[in-house]
């Protein structure tokens, strides 16, 4: 397995790969891998010849500092498993090598940037786009994998790779879930051994969601329920419940009539958790 540490490096191997006629999977991560993170790795040996990942915690997404400094980190742990699972390189980036002294470009969906988890975090999705615009034209994939957890992250993307006609499919992978229902995070790790246990009222608020979904309910009447569920578990601090159409993200009222998407957003001592499911009437 490469270990690559500048561009330069990441796209000399990549040429090498291009020479013998191969293709490639991207998997970009910030790191501190767990099952989720492996699900993606091992969907992308499945589309193309070889795959590779990327570990790097990018500052200009967070928009509280202590989140970016503790943010978990274990590189040696990530190696590790990534060699295990046969990827072919990893890139390993400084933050300079991203964002060069004098940087000053960015890319932004200018709607879905801005609206649902966008509002809670200003600047959140400006920032990723504008990395994995970067990555990508790093990397140069034909396929790039994310997972579902994330959703509005996901539409960007798939925002954005459209708008820029970037020459790549992206693959979207269901979230993988601890056998208690609670979504696979890098930061759960942070959450005491009483926030984990309040944190499975967000799956709980969207299982309920998918049945009332079912039962023919309206969107005020799921936005109405979820929202006093997570309000009765005492540590948790409710962010945002949105509901809107599936994979656009627009608003939605009354009953649904097509596929649609549920995101929460809540902390636990003081550590965000999001998660969402799609349910179709």
């Amino acid at each position: 397995m490469e270990t690559c540490k500048t561009p330069a490096e990441l796209r000399s191997h990549v040429k090498w790969l291009r020479k013998q006629g191969l293709s490639i999977a991207f998997v970009p991560t910030m790191g501190y891998l767990h099952a989720g993170h492996m699900e993606l790795v091992h969907r992308a040996a499945q589309v193309a010849d070889r795959v590779i990942v990327s570990i790097f915690v990018n500052p200009t997404q967070f928009g509280d500092p202590r989140d970016l400094e503790t943010y978990p980190r274990d590189v040696v742990h990530d190696l590790a498993v990534l060699k295990a699972a046969d990827v072919e390189a990893v890139f390993l980036p400084a933050a300079e090598d991203i964002y060069p002294e004098g940087s000053e470009t960015i890319v932004e969906t200018m709607r879905l940037a801005t609206i649902l988890h966008g509002e809670v975090r200003e600047g959140h999705f400006r920032g990723v786009a504008t990395v994995v615009a970067k990555l990508f034209n790093i990397v140069q994939p034909e396929y790039a994998l994310f997972g579902e957890k994330d959703y509005q992250q996901l539409q960007v993307i798939r925002q954005m790779v459209r708008d820029l006609h970037i020459p790549l499919e992206i693959i979207g992978c269901p979230t993988v879930r601890e056998p208690d229902g609670l979504a696979l995070s890098s930061r759960n790790v942070r959450l005491s051994p009483e926030d984990r246990t309040a944190a499975l009222v967000l799956n709980r608020s969207l299982c309920h969601a998918e049945a009332l979904v079912a039962r023919g309910a309206t969107v005020e009447q799921i936005v109405a329920e979820v929202t006093a569920m997570i309000a009765a578990e005492p540590r948790a601090t409710l962010r945002a419940v949105d509901v809107t159409e599936a994979v656009t993200l627009r608003p939605v009222s009354g009953k649904p009539n097509g596929p649609i998407a549920i995101m929460i957003s809540a902390e636990f001592g003081g550590v965000l958790l999001i998660d969402q499911r799609e349910a179709t009437p």
